[in-house]
């Protein structure tokens, strides 16, 4: 049965220039069909502006920013490829609608794409998620959930690194300022800095590590007390110099951060402390990163992201974790989520062994789900099941979403987000689901048109 929203769907296909790009016939028509899915994201890239009819028409249209950055991310390009595609692609150029104008740059494309915050994406997920849903590709009675890890783009980091990427840090912005203030004295002893990092980086000996820190740590200390000074006398001078006031505003930014990972360094290589994770500093670059560990597994650097799909494969629910809790903790939130977003009634749910426990089944039961499955239990937990062949099947059809994070991660480079900041990280994973689902959209409407 052909979808009501695609009904032009098999025409295009037929189009030779259009057939090998079916994820952007599918969205080109959900846009068209329902322009209205814009306004979800209308806010984040006018930024509260509105669009003037006085002055040079060549801003991108909202439209034609949604439209780019999807292309961007089906296409797995960075933003100078983006701007190429606008002038080469004939494809490129009708799904923006360019409409023979002169294509954008690529710091125009990167300036509006960039603003698009995480949760607006999620809500536009939902909403289309809720339009195929309603043309009947997912009935959401069968749920499976899994998290994986998506890894910040910083090096494995270690105290003696922390305190290092902070010397070299504040050494880089005080020559910026010299450039400026060409009478500033500061002492440099970057020099000092780099052979103890080196002499600790390659030290065997616990004794002679922790003597090599101590020495660090004095230097560092009064390389704190250097930045604390440049500060005030920057503050007193009260220069009206741009550049100056925001090289001032990244120092006293990097002062708690020196202080921080100081702390850290103390206690755990002087005291032998062992420091808390939420009191711990990963990078002091992306300073909102996580340390992720997943049962016996190796030590990872990011975000826990929790996802949930359909029968159909699609992505119902993406939630990305701030610290490392336990799976256990999201499955009653993971499924209140998909109830309120779809207004359905989930009769089959299962998970892996992480989400299992007695609170958990009995919150499922609650919602009425008939089939509760978790692929390992312990203790005096039981499946609740029809039937031993049902569990069978649901555990069977619960693997496959080691299949769905595993396409996820390599054809959209979720492996590792190398977009800096927290809100741009968050922003690039719920991107990646969105061109996600829509390949498995495209997937199922190219199967209803065969058999149509």
């Amino acid at each position: 049965m052909a979808m009501k929203v695609f009904n032009d769907l098999n025409l295009r296909f037929e189009n030779p220039r259009w057939a090998h790009f079916p994820e952007l016939v599918v969205m080109d028509s959900i846009l068209d069909a329902h322009p209205e899915l814009l306004n979800l994201l209308k806010q984040d890239i006018l930024g509260g502006g509105k669009h003037s009819r006085l002055g040079r028409q060549d801003s991108p249209s909202v439209e034609q920013i949604v439209r780019a950055a999807i292309y961007k991310e089906i296409k797995r390009i960075d933003y100078r490829q983006l701007e190429f595609d606008l002038s080469d692609s004939v494809i490129c150029s009708e799904f923006l609608k360019l409409d023979r104008r002169r294509p954008f740059s690529f710091e125009v494309l990167y300036k509006y794409i960039s603003r698009i915050q995480g949760a607006s994406l999620q809500k536009l997920m939902v909403a289309i998620n809720q339009l195929v849903i309603g043309e009947g590709m997912e009935n959401v009675q069968k749920v499976r959930m899994d998290s994986t890890v998506v890894e910040s783009p910083i090096h494995h980091t270690t105290n003696n690194d922390l305190q290092w990427d902070c010397i070299k840090k504040f050494y880089r912005l005080t020559k910026k300022l010299q450039k400026h203030c060409r009478n500033m004295k500061i002492t440099n002893h970057q020099k000092q800095a780099k052979k103890n990092h080196f002499k600790i980086s390659v030290s065997k000996s616990r004794d002679d590590q922790q003597q090599l820190f101590r020495t660090q740590l004095r230097l560092f200390l009064r390389i704190m007390t250097l930045a604390e000074t440049v500060c005030q006398n920057l503050a007193s001078a009260g220069t009206r110099d741009v550049e100056v006031n925001a090289i001032r505003e990244k120092l006293q930014a990097l002062l708690p951060i020196m202080e921080q990972v100081y702390s850290q360094s103390y206690r755990r290589e002087i005291l032998n402390e062992s420091v808390p994770a939420n009191e711990k500093l990963f990078s002091i670059y992306e300073q909102h990163t996580d340390i992720i560990v997943k049962g016996q597994k190796q030590v990872q650097f990011g975000h826990k992201v929790n996802l949930a799909t359909g029968k159909s494969n699609l992505i119902l629910d993406c939630d990305i974790i701030d610290g490392n809790p336990k799976d256990s903790s999201l499955f009653a939130e993971t499924l209140h989520r998909i109830n309120s977003n779809y207004h359905c009634s989930i009769r089959d749910v299962c998970t892996d062994g992480g989400y299992a426990s007695l609170d958990n089944a009995r919150i499922a039961k609650g919602q009425g789900i008939i089939n509760i499955v978790f692929n390992k239990i312990v203790g005096s937990l039981t499946n609740i099941v029809t039937s031993l062949s049902m569990e069978t099947r649901l555990k069977k059809w619960r693997s496959g979403m080691e299949a769905v994070i595993s396409n996820l991660k390599r054809r959209f480079d979720l492996f590792r987000c190398e977009w800096k900041s927290k809100p741009h990280f968050d922003a690039k994973v719920f991107w990646s689901v969105l061109a996600y689902n829509l390949r498995v959209i495209a997937a199922w409407c190219l199967s209803q048109s065969q058999t149509a």
